[in-house]
């Protein structure tokens, strides 16, 4: 039994393995350059040698104005070893920095003991993190109070414990989502579908519903949803179980009405709490407590739907 589950994380860890291009990185940090200077980056979960999270932070070093930028990589089995820049009195300093290179005596691991310190010196961290373990990444991140903008697959919004922060405006999501190419490792394995690989031999794998996480403030989430639909009762159902109504698509929002509405997943990308409340969802009716799946029009279940009220 202990062997097949150290092989379930061996396979596991693989399939965590996606290297994000730098054209998605540029696209989504270029709305948080004020937040960044003097500040000491950690991007936890990167192999500076292949990273593009470091590439950029390393290329735009002085241009941010960062205090110290750092990465530290994991290995599997041996000990690993870290990255660091920190900015000179010289700021005026144009090119790529030079860079530390340090071993560590664990395995770079976010949730090492070694990680952990580096990780409270720290100020923002910007990474995209392992999906299998997005839950236990983000709950450390919130444990240390700790800012950061990180990727994840969208279906992240359902789980309970990300879904709590949501609802709390503890976290939020930031600006681009959608479909996201990644390169991925010699050894990742052929897909049938959404795989391919390069005229240099890279291999790619593309992934839909991806999405930015972040507990930065940024303008997005204050700009209101514009909505030009008038509620007509033919048009939004109620649910079979529960006093809302359903409204299948975000931009689909009526205006003028009040009541509890379930809308799907992806509001959260247009979600401003000055606008709207978040009660609950179809599951976590509370946030909370799980209860039967409230999100059945004519005995039939949609998919998960978020519940919110206009303020």
């Amino acid at each position: 039994m202990a062997g097949n589950k150290s092989l379930h994380e061996a396979s596991r860890a693989k399939e965590d393995e996606f290297y994000t291009q730098l054209p998605y990185i540029e696209r989504e940090l270029a709305h948080y350059k004020d937040h960044f200077k003097d500040k000491i980056v950690f991007c936890n979960c990167d192999d500076p040698e292949y990273s593009n999270f470091w590439r950029y932070f390393q290329l735009n070093f002085y241009y941010l104005g960062l205090k110290k930028l750092i990465s530290t990589h994991f290995e599997k089995d041996k000990q690993s070893y870290k990255l660091e820049i920190v900015a000179t009195s010289n700021g005026d300093q144009i090119g790529i920095p030079k860079h530390v290179k340090t071993q560590l005596k664990q395995n770079g691991d976010f949730r090492s003991d070694e990680c952990i310190e580096i990780l409270k010196e720290a100020d923002i961290v910007v990474t995209n993190p392992p999906f299998s373990l997005f839950r236990e990444y983000v709950a450390q991140l919130i444990e240390y109070e700790k800012q950061f903008v990180i990727i994840a697959n969208q279906n992240a919004i359902t789980y309970k414990e990300i879904f709590s922060l949501l609802k709390n405006n503890k976290i939020w999501l930031g600006y681009n989502s959608g479909d996201m190419v990644f390169t991925v490792p010699e050894y990742y394995e052929a897909r049938e579908t959404r795989f391919w690989i390069g005229e240099d031999g890279t291999k790619y794998r593309s992934m839909g519903n991806i999405c930015w996480f972040t507990n930065l403030d940024i303008l997005k989430r204050h700009e209101n949803l514009i909505l030009y639909k008038e509620y007509l009762e033919a048009e939004y159902p109620k649910y079979d179980n529960y006093d809302a109504i359903n409204v299948d698509k975000t931009q689909n929002i009526p205006s003028d009405y009040l009541g509890i509405m379930g809308v799907p997943i992806t509001f959260m990308d247009k979600y401003n709490p000055e606008q709207f409340e978040i009660l609950g969802d179809s599951r976590y009716h509370d946030g909370k407590t799980e209860a039967n799946d409230i999100n059945i029009i004519g005995g039939k279940q949609l998919y998960r739907r978020i519940l919110i009220r206009r303020k």
